[in-house]
């Protein structure tokens, strides 16, 4: 397990290693034994009821739509107006598209952007939401992009995190039907991708009050928000893929129907994936 920085050290105290200290690996044999593979994440089953609470994507009002991220990389470096990217000695440009697409933590891009649901970009595609037997990811919503380029005028959801407002509004949600409430006792897991660290023994586990959730976004340890967070009591787990656009939530049903009602969510149950 990771040691705590020393607490006697002349840096300032860490709020979230002092209400979400780390706990023993061994508070995850639960998750290992019910999902067996944790290193992306470990996906639970519906407990007894499933829910998938789709990430965040933005649309700016005045647009573009016509132009993709990758035309307009490519015109800037048309211009000399940017550096080719160069990994390992590979041009990275003359091989591979620039989606637009990003890993990890994301929030509102601010003003000029509002929330384009997949909901209704699906409509003005003819797309699926989430085609059958697939799950919410990069391979969704296909006929948005441009040679898997998306609109310079869409922020598309980010891969492996939720976003700073789902996480929060999931929280309040949850803390709504705990118990226990904000007092609810919690353990929050990182996956090793996350923490850089590929260390698939010492599982890196914190514990903690769902009411101090919040600073588990913004942790220094990892650029995403935890893979899976559960209450102690094991009434409700959450899932989020360090693959995926969205967050599985397992739990009751009066939890998973608030979560699909929610007017700030947008959640959809899929049949395959319950």
């Amino acid at each position: 397990m990771p040691e705590e920085p020393d607490p006697l050290s002349d840096s300032p105290p860490d709020p979230l290693r002092g209400r979400w200290p780390l706990a023993p690996s061994a508070e995850a044999d639960w998750l290992t034994e019910l999902c067996e593979d944790g290193s992306t994440g470990f996906m639970p089953p519906g407990l007894p009821d499933a829910v998938w609470v789709l990430n965040a994507m933005y649309e700016h009002e005045q647009g573009p739509r016509d132009v993709s991220y990758e035309e307009y990389h490519q015109a800037r470096l048309a211009d000399g107006n940017r550096e080719r990217r160069v990994l390992g000695g590979v041009d990275i440009d003359a091989v591979g598209v620039v989606t637009g697409g990003d890993l990890g933590r994301a929030e509102h891009p601010g003003p000029g952007w509002r929330r384009l649901r997949w909901a209704e970009l699906a409509e003005r595609t003819g797309d699926p939401v989430v085609p059958e037997g697939m799950l919410p990811c990069y391979r969704c919503l296909p006929s948005a992009r441009k040679d898997g380029s998306w609109p310079l005028g869409i922020v598309p959801p980010t891969e492996g995190s939720l976003d700073r407002e789902t996480w929060n509004r999931l929280v309040t949600v949850l803390t709504a039907y705990s118990p226990a409430g904000p007092d609810t006792r919690c353990f929050a897991y990182y996956n090793p991708l996350m923490l850089g660290t590929y260390d698939f023994e010492n599982l890196h586990v914190r514990a903690g009050r769902l009411g101090d959730a919040a600073l588990l976004y913004d942790t220094d340890d990892a650029d995403f928000s935890p893979s899976n967070l559960w209450a102690a009591d094991r009434s409700w787990v959450l899932c989020t893929d360090y693959d995926l656009w969205a967050t599985k939530v397992a739990g009751p049903p009066a939890l998973i129907e608030a979560l699909l009602a929610d007017p700030e969510l947008e959640a959809l149950r899929l049949a395959w994936a319950t």
